[in-house]
């Protein structure tokens, strides 16, 4: 935990504050500007803390304020002393306003979180029912994708009967793309009556949902002899150029066993590149999600666990009625989340992921 000290959150502030200062002289450093991957992770760090600068110049000049009012409330004129018993009052007021604001701007933010999101959807148990329901998930994300003005890059789909999905794998690329997006992973269960269903009955059909933060490629090296590539002619939809010809590629990683087809691109050489992009995503979460397991293990987190394969949400149709299982989150508007507005449920769930970060910060 946090030391809740106000000289302590000064400390705090002046060194970020000295660090950011810093960091502008380093973005003006020859030797910086010629090291791409420095001068990335310097102008990623000097634009964090920027949030904080203006926030804690303004705490630390009510601190000095603070500081001078109190002098004056404890000296020999009594008109002052008033006067600075009054002003004490209203600085601390704002001090105490600003020092919740930095709390929170100091909770260090996930670098993951501004990284593209890369999305797979999966039907699971329920049968052709469960494939349209993985469609259905995959219309939401994309809808919800386009209301914020992010890019969907497609990279494999399977099809299913009757316009589901068996598959579906595709790239958001946005502003914090994987930091709204992360929380979706996990056992999407569906209950409704399906349209094969004769007698009405509700049935219950599930989807798994995986969101990867889009690696890069100094975030997980490959070795090309862990590599098996095949080439295939793609199956799906795209012209006659891309059924025609041996464009889709699948790579193998024989370490670890992971699978990953892309099909979307006429040309193989982009289709093996989108590949190994997404096996980079998928080897870079298997590190972060054993460390998240550990994490969870230790805190019994809510929602920032790295378990996969729990049921993390519930759609009702015939109630019209959303579910989060994790923070005890319900809505009685699902026909409009299926829509894309999911901004509620995100929301809560990323303000449930800074509770548990500023909970265990430091630990």
């Amino acid at each position: 935990m946090t030391d809740p000290s106000p000289r302590s959150l000064e400390t705090r502030v002046e060194q970020l504050l000295r660090r950011h200062e810093e960091l502008g002289t380093l973005l003006a450093d020859p030797a910086v500007l010629d090291d791409q991957q420095r001068l990335r992770d310097t102008a990623r760090e000097h634009s964090e803390l920027a949030g904080v600068v203006d926030s804690g110049r303004r705490y630390l000049r009510l601190s000095d304020q603070l500081r001078q009012a109190r002098e004056l409330a404890s000296g020999p004129d009594q008109g002052l002393a008033e006067l600075a018993e009054a002003e004490i009052m209203e600085l601390e007021e704002e001090r105490a306003r600003l020092e919740t604001e930095l709390e929170r701007l100091l909770v260090p933010k996930d670098p993951l979180d501004d990284r593209p999101a890369v999305v797979e959807i999966r039907a699971g148990t329920g049968g052709d029912e469960a494939g349209l329901f993985a469609a259905d998930l995959y219309r939401m994300y994309t809808r919800f994708a386009d209301g914020r003005g992010w890019k969907i890059e497609e990279i494999s789909t399977s099809e299913g009967v009757l316009g589901g999905l068996k598959e579906v794998v595709f790239v958001v690329r946005g502003k914090d793309a994987y930091g709204h997006l992360r929380y979706e992973s996990g056992v999407h269960r569906v209950q409704r009556v399906p349209v094969t269903e004769s007698s009405g009955r509700i049935h219950t059909s599930a989807a798994s949902v995986a969101v990867l933060p889009e690696a890069e490629e100094v975030d997980v090296h490959i070795d090309p002899a862990d590599l098996k590539i095949d080439v295939f002619r793609s199956s799906g939809p795209g012209g006659q150029s891309v059924n025609t010809t041996d464009s889709a590629v699948r790579i193998t990683h024989r370490p670890t066993g992971l699978v990953v087809s892309c099909q979307d691109e006429k040309s193989q050489h982009k289709n093996k590149a989108r590949a190994l992009n997404v096996l980079r995503s998928r080897l870079l979460d298997m590190r972060v999600a054993e460390q998240e397991a550990d994490r969870a293990r230790e805190r019994r987190l809510q929602v920032g666990t790295g378990d996969r394969s729990a049921k993390i949400r519930t759609y009702n149709f015939p109630q019209n009625r959303l579910t989060d299982h994790r923070i005890g989150l319900t809505l009685h508007r699902l026909d409009s989340v299926l829509e894309g507005d999911l901004e509620d449920v995100v929301g809560e769930l990323r303000a449930a992921g800074f509770r548990e970060r500023l909970e265990h910060q430091g630990e």
